[in-house]
């Protein structure tokens, strides 16, 4: 039985009602269609005509998609992401299925994030007989309606790292996302409360960088959903309140060649393998162009500062979390690096493109890699730093735009399309940043 059967069987046997065609635009938010499933055979021809060839849709109406002249598309379902959502009514269920968007000639669009992707994974393929393997780590604040002022959020609860009750409240919460994440086909590693109050970590299992993509998107719908229906408010911004820590989303990645792990060695220096090395120097050498993607908002900055465990040092270790570049202490098939910079407001097709992209770059071009900084560079100087050649990212949205429009490597990566959309959304909201008057401002500056 193929795939589309299965799905359909599945959907006749479950009376499944609605099925969400869901795809996301270049800032990486999901967007969907739902397609009504009607009963009896007729309808389920029709639900194997979608499947098989998809549907139409209007392109000009999605930002950085494309003009009004050619706005006809086509979104094309993945079945293998076939779920059924686990926060929607059990009777006449909600299932989704994720699409790759295609023009109507049949070609793939160049401005579809999947798509981008799927292009440069199928280079590896093609060229080096390789896999790209990342398990993300992304963080998230629970909050509530402030008592004194329903119009402020605040944090859900007043735990730390790893408290439990009564300091942590939200276990409940946690085993519901858990619990529904897992009957989404997650394979869920470990959950707890993070070192901000309100702020919380639930890990899933690394994969190939396509599949976890798609699971980074569901992530956070489940997510702020399971919270919805428990009264509060979950969000991923990278800096939610001054004097906490920031969410992060630290990407764990490795590169496999011809189904072996390529990253390590037991016979080299840190049992890290010359491909590994050069994987690592192509992270630092695009580093500051990389944070465009993998941090593209004005607030991502705010996080991105030195100070509250901050990745912003452009250096690698094997054990020093101060670094931008983590290899954690598991060798042979767990060898990887964590780069350490990522925020989940990122498009993660776009972030694993360019994160893979450098990665390769180092590889190709046979980069070396310093070495590898193992003291703590929150407290060293200016000067210090200076002379161990550690550069710092950008510190704001703007210097990162002009370091990605410095970099070909990166812009071939995300294709002509994604980038010139990307740069232009993005230029378009650092000068709305710019020219906004913030409340500081008034605090400050109405005395004079």
């Amino acid at each position: 039985m193929s795939d589309i059967e299965k799905v359909i069987q599945f959907v006749k046997e479950n009376k499944v009602k609605f099925l969400r065609l869901q795809f996301v635009d270049i800032l990486g938010f999901p967007k969907n269609v739902a397609y009504p499933i009607k009963e009896g055979e007729k309808g389920l021809d029709e639900l194997r005509d979608i499947l098989e060839n998809g549907v139409y849709f209007d392109g000009s109406s999605i930002a950085g998609f494309v003009g009004i002249q050619e706005s006809d598309m086509i979104l094309k379902p993945d079945v293998s992401t076939f779920s059924v959502l686990p926060w929607r009514p059990n009777e006449k269920s909600v299932a989704r299925v994720i699409c790759d968007v295609y023009r109507t000639e049949g070609k793939p669009f160049e401005g579809d994030p999947r798509s981008c992707l799927k292009k440069i994974l199928n280079e590896l393929k093609e060229e080096m007989n390789g896999e790209f393997f990342v398990g993300p780590e992304p963080e998230f604040f629970l909050l509530k309606r402030d008592p004194h002022n329903p119009h402020k959020w605040i944090p859900a609860d007043d735990g730390g790292y790893f408290d439990v009750e009564p300091l942590d409240q939200a276990p409940d919460i946690r085993r519901d996302i858990v619990l529904a994440l897992e009957n989404l086909g997650f394979h869920v590693e470990a959950s707890h409360h993070e070192v901000a109050p309100g702020q919380h970590e639930v890990d899933f299992k690394f994969d190939n960088a396509l599949k976890t993509a798609d699971s980074v998107v569901t992530f956070k719908t489940t997510i702020k959903a399971i919270a919805q229906k428990h009264g509060l408010k979950a969000t991923f911004m990278p800096k939610p309140f001054f004097g906490m820590n920031g969410n992060g989303m630290h990407c764990h990645q490795s590169v496999w060649f011809n189904g072996e792990p390529s990253f390590y060695d037991p016979d080299a220096k840190y049992q890290l393998s010359e491909t590994c090395m050069q994987y690592i120097a192509g992270i630092l050498n695009h580093a500051k162009a990389i944070v465009a993607i993998t941090n593209p908002t004005v607030n991502s900055y705010k996080r991105l500062v030195p100070g509250y465990e901050a990745p912003v040092n452009i250096a690698w270790a094997n054990k020093n979390r101060s670094a931008i570049i983590r290899v954690p202490a598991a060798r042979g098939k767990g060898t990887r690096i964590e780069f350490r910079a990522p925020d989940p407001t990122c498009n993660p097709y776009l972030a694993f493109t360019v994160m893979l992209a450098a990665g390769l770059d180092g590889i190709k071009k046979k980069m070396e890699a310093p070495e590898p900084v193992e003291k703590n560079i929150f407290k060293m100087s200016e000067e210090e730093k200076k002379q161990l050649g550690i550069e710092s990212v950008p510190s704001n949205l703007k210097e990162a735009l002009d370091e990605l429009e410095c970099d070909e490597v990166l812009q071939k990566a995300l294709g002509k399309h994604i980038y010139e959309n990307f740069m232009e959304i993005k230029r378009a909201e650092w000068d709305s940043f710019r020219t906004s008057i913030t409340n500081w401002e008034l605090d400050n500056y109405l005395v004079y």
